[in-house]
């Protein structure tokens, strides 16, 4: 197998060669671990990268398989990890000054998931300083650069993550949502990244940003990859028979109602981003399914609720470091959460009253259809120098822009996917959303993948990894 061509960097790909011992996990490791040395340097995409931890994983990998041990399809697979989880013995920094000398001597739930899965790790991956921003420009460890153009931003706050995945320099990464920061930089980079439900993937043992949003989710090459990815993650419940989250990935999508929210997700957005779900909306009717068009009435303040409600409760985790130890945080995370330092109570107790309100709004709307699709991003990733986008007249700063779509998904804990939609002319990504039923990502990935399989958009890889690989 040539390993050197992007489009066999899955995870679905590379399982099956591993379980034939076709592909050694040893081999597979050093191939990741020398792509990391010569492209991650432009791209900044790992604080810390586990070479050595990854070649003994490797070997113990190896050689459980050819003992005839073989774990499942994550076996043997390299991977990585935003710097937010907890890795027994390994530096998990938040990308923060704080914590850069934090040595856990346990690993987050998730992880340990992986591990048991028998998944290898290459290192951990930069982010927005403690997941708080979505340009994963961080001041203590460096920006991270797009691979698809090193100028624009990868997203964030998961941005390392999503360049790594993007640029193959593992085969899938685990980050973390609160207002976007799985689906905006998967959207930015061009490859798939999930939220699952709130609550059906553990919490233990991951750095928070605010408690009662945060989400882990897994970010990949493939729609596939993401939902072999959560059947590792997801609880064991006794008594009750494990989802395969998988089942029905290829039912296609006739007969299902894909419902399209007009006002709120399709104003203040670039016209090459409009045209590209709409062309979606002809993919999935071609394919058999009814495009229902609909309206999410009062959701306009989801924004202003997610934002009141993170940094309460963001200031409940930073609380002794932001009031004694101000200087050692990059700026825009101090000011922001300095500035709210006196927020009243009563603000967050009302942005959680008027959450319910609107989680009831898409709870509806998804009683009338079966998911709902909508851009992930309104722009195209932006410049990294670019602080404001401009809307005909009007200005917006980037950060409010980039979470305008994402934000509903966190406030209602519904599932949300971001896939490759399309590109530019000048190969730039562009992200499509898909938000599903509560508990319900089976449907939601069947849907994914059926899109997914019916264009190209998922074949395509940035061009400077595809020459240099």
């Amino acid at each position: 197998m040539n390993l050197s061509n992007d489009a066999n960097l899955t995870i679905t790909k590379i399982a099956s060669l591993i379980r034939k011992r076709k592909v050694s996990p040893i081999e597979l490791t050093e191939f990741f671990l020398d792509r990391i040395s010569r492209f991650n340097p432009p791209l900044n995409a790992f604080i810390t990268v586990t070479a050595e931890f990854a070649r003994k994983q490797a070997r113990q990998a190896e050689r459980e398989i050819a003992a005839g041990k073989y774990r499942g399809p994550l076996h043997g697979i390299p991977i990585t990890l935003k710097d937010l989880f907890y890795t027994a013995g390994i530096r998990t920094t938040a990308g923060s000054k704080i914590l850069r000398k934090f040595f856990p001597k346990e690993n987050a739930f998730v992880v340990d998931r992986l591990f048991k899965a028998g998944a290898i790790l290459l290192g951990k991956t930069n982010l927005h300083e403690f997941a708080y921003g979505v340009t994963s420009i961080n001041p203590h460890f460096g920006a991270v650069h797009n691979p698809w153009d090193l100028d624009r931003l990868a997203g964030g706050s998961s941005g390392g993550s999503a360049a790594a995945v993007s640029a193959g320099l593992c085969l899938a990464s685990l980050g973390t949502d609160t207002g976007g920061s799985i689906r905006i930089p998967s959207s930015a980079c061009g490859i798939v990244g999930l939220k699952p439900t709130r609550g059906l993937v553990s919490l233990e043992g991951v750095i928070p940003l605010a408690f009662s949003l945060d989400h882990v989710g897994p970010m990949c090459r493939s729609v596939q990859d993401a939902g072999m990815m959560l059947n590792a993650l997801t609880n064991e419940t006794p008594g009750t028979p494990a989802v395969n989250y998988l089942r029905d990935l290829s039912n296609g999508v006739r007969g299902l109602r894909i419902g399209l929210p007009g006002r709120f997700f399709f104003k203040g957005i670039q016209r090459e981003v409009r045209s590209k779900i709409l062309e979606a909306c002809r993919v999935f009717e071609k394919m058999g399914a009814r495009i229902q068009e609909l309206e999410l009435r009062q959701i306009e303040d989801a924004a202003r609720l997610v934002a009141e409600i993170t940094v309460a409760e963001a200031l409940s985790f930073h609380w002794n470091w932001i009031r004694k130890r101000p200087i050692d945080y990059g700026a825009d995370v101090r000011e922001r959460l300095k500035m709210n330092l006196d927020q009243p109570t009563v603000v967050y107790l009302h942005a959680q009253e008027k959450r319910r309100q609107i989680t009831r709004i898409f709870e509806e709307a998804l009683e009338k259809v079966d998911v709902l699709l909508t851009p992930t991003l309104p722009v195209v990733p932006p410049l990294i120098a670019e602080k404001e986008i401009k809307f005909g007249r009007t200005t917006e700063p980037v950060r409010g822009v980039l979470l305008r779509f994402t934000r509903p998904g966190n406030l209602t804990g519904l599932p949300a996917i971001s896939l490759p939609g399309g590109f530019t002319p000048d190969r730039i990504p562009i992200g499509m959303q898909i938000f599903g039923r509560r508990f319900d990502e089976v449907t939601l990935l069947r849907v994914a993948y059926a899109y997914e399989q019916a264009t190209p958009w998922h074949r395509m890889f940035p061009t400077e990894t595809r020459r240099n690989g």
